[in-house]
């Protein structure tokens, strides 16, 4: 069957995703979902069932409604939950907490940093924004995801106390992001650790983390334009929200900046009484044994790591020399002073060199798959992802043997520019560029309920994927001389093609991953999955993939993308 029309084949294209592949578990899931806030039990999974129902509670949307005109109410809601679940903004200053924000890089500047500061021995708490596959992965003690039976315990006690009190409170629960906030620190209280790392969600101002009164020191990783609805729409109005978490007297750190934005951070910290320097970089650290080894890879990880070390001294010295002054700053002319290079201690070099943080720079060999996964979604990110797949790629093809196949697997999520974001991309000369939502798979299972999010339709995903796929065919300059195309006649609409491209649309993770490895990542083979069936010219197609000594797989655009891979690809990620 052919559809000429591309308003009407995506019409019916959606259509049939919805009625065919049974959609309609999506409002199964959620219907359970609310059962099992009413029924709270001692199970993970009605834990993470619960905890989804706050994704679309009407009261939550209707604070973040109230609020958007008003930012500072943010910050006094936060507080009342705060005090509902039981704690107060006074107990928050025992975690002894490192603050983080950024644009780029400050989830891994966390890690350097915890690991650096576990590696000391010190017990340590670190929470971080998004998971990949389990929600546990944001609440981290001692470098690892929180257990199962931690979660649960610790979710129904937060939970249990702010449901008793909302009819005194409108019957207002707080949003996620809110609630899993909450829940780190009373987690982190509980088990009692030394120091708590704490990466901002979005923003700073107004970020429901700053309720934060006292950190130990602050940390500004790598400014860029994103979440421009809520921050501004330059980066000059970022760095004014993103300094928004400095503190009175409490020391602060960023890496280099623009020009533009380095002024509003120093004029931010001056206005607070901040103390804040440039970290310099990360090769004027005096080395003993030679450059410092990171582990994790890519340029734009040095500026991290540069921080991390920062950060991490800062804290130290407060910790065991609370009584000595913080070292001179390099002095310059004008400007934002620079933080003095020193030598990081064997303990902060191995720290730098395990650190690792999944989903960002990664590479995963199934061979002959190998992935490269970073989970890049702002168009500076996608610039240091490029740079770190070409030269990964190419060393590994330098060796392959034979010929190796490069293949794009693409999405983006919110207010995302995906045309300037795979613009960038062209020039790495994918020979397929695939295309598909955040759904893990066609029918969800149950336990991919870490996964699930509700604010966003299918309809709006599939469509995204569409015109995702029509933007790298205008970038990559081929002509679009048919409309779309059936695949599977008589069947469902699983994959979209276009005569004459090397572009694919799959419906779910899982089909893609199928499609591009063709049963020759043994990982894949032996999960049991059903293999998604398409017709012969999809098959046809793949002949290269099937042909060459080497698929190299590029995962971007979404961390959330990077995620549903992972769960694939690494059946421990959810064990």
């Amino acid at each position: 069957m052919m559809v000429r029309s591309p308003r009407v084949f995506e019409r019916y294209l959606l259509a049939a995703f919805l009625h065919r592949q049974n959609w309609s578990n999506f409002t199964t899931l959620r219907s359970s979902s609310t059962k099992a806030a009413r029924l709270p039990t001692m199970d993970y999974q009605d834990a993470v069932c619960t905890l989804n129902t706050l994704q679309t509670n009407a009261s939550a949307l209707d604070q973040v409604r109230r609020e958007r005109g008003n930012p500072e109410l943010q910050l006094q809601a936060m507080k009342g939950f705060l005090q509902r679940s039981g704690l107060t903004v006074e107990e928050l200053d025992h975690l002894n907490i490192i603050h983080v924000t950024g644009t780029k890089g400050k989830g891994s500047t966390c890690a350097f940093t915890e690991h650096i500061l576990r590696n000391y021995g010190f017990r340590t708490g670190f929470y971080s924004s998004p998971h990949l596959v389990q929600v546990r992965e944001r609440i981290r003690i001692d470098g690892r995801p929180i257990s199962k039976e931690l979660f649960t315990k610790y979710f129904w006690q937060v939970y249990s106390r702010l449901d008793e009190t909302k009819d005194a409170h409108g019957g207002t629960m707080p949003a996620y992001f809110r609630f899993l906030t909450i829940l780190a620190f009373h987690v982190f209280l509980q088990e009692k650790v030394d120091l708590a790392v704490i990466e901002v969600g979005i923003g700073g101002a107004y970020d429901c983390t700053n309720i934060i009164r006292k950190p130990w020191v602050c940390g500004i990783s790598s400014l860029g334009i994103d979440h421009t609805s809520i921050l501004g729409d330059t980066i000059e109005k970022i760095a004014w929200q993103k300094g928004g978490i400095f503190k009175p007297g409490v020391p602060a750190f960023t890496v280099k900046q623009p020009e533009g934005p380095m002024t509003v951070l120093q004029e931010r910290a001056e206005e607070i009484g901040c103390p804040l320097r440039v970290c310099p970089e990360l090769e004027e650290y005096q080395a003993v044994n030679g450059p410092l080894r990171l582990g994790l890879a890519g340029q734009h990880q040095h500026s991290n790591a540069s921080l991390a070390l920062q950060l991490s001294q800062t804290w130290l010295k407060r910790r065991c020399l609370p009584n000595e002054p913080l070292p001179s700053p390099v002095e310059e002319n004008t400007g934002v002073p620079l933080a003095p290079p020193f030598q990081p201690s064997p303990i902060m070099l191995k720290g730098l060199e395990y650190t690792e943080w999944p989903g960002r720079t990664q590479t995963l060999r199934h061979d002959p798959v190998t992935y490269f996964l970073d989970g890049a979604h702002t168009t500076r990110s996608m610039l240091a992802c490029v740079h770190w797949f070409t030269e990964a790629a190419a060393q590994q093809e330098r060796t392959a043997g034979g010929p190796a196949v490069r293949v794009l697997l693409f999405n983006a999520t919110g207010e995302r520019d995906c045309a300037a974001m795979l613009k960038l991309l062209v020039p790495c000369h994918f020979d397929f560029a695939v295309f598909c939502p955040n759904i893990t798979e066609v029918l969800p299972s149950s336990n991919a309920v870490d996964q699930q999010n509700y604010n966003v339709t299918v309809e709006n995903m599939l469509t995204r994927c569409l015109d995702n796929q029509r933007s790298w065919r205008v970038l990559s300059g081929e002509e679009a001389r048919l409309g779309p195309e059936l695949l599977i006649p008589g069947s469902l609409p699983l994959v979209t093609e276009q005569r004459r491209t090397d572009t694919m649309v799959f419906p779910c993770i899982l089909s893609a991953l199928q499609w591009i490895s063709q049963g020759r990542d043994p990982i894949l083979k032996v999960t049991g999955e059903n293999i998604i069936p398409v017709q012969p010219a999809v098959g046809e197609k793949a002949q290269p993939l099937r042909e060459a000594s080497r698929i190299h797989v590029l995962v971007t655009g979404s961390l959330h993308l990077v995620g549903g891979v992972l769960k694939h690809l690494d059946p421990s990620s959810a064990s």
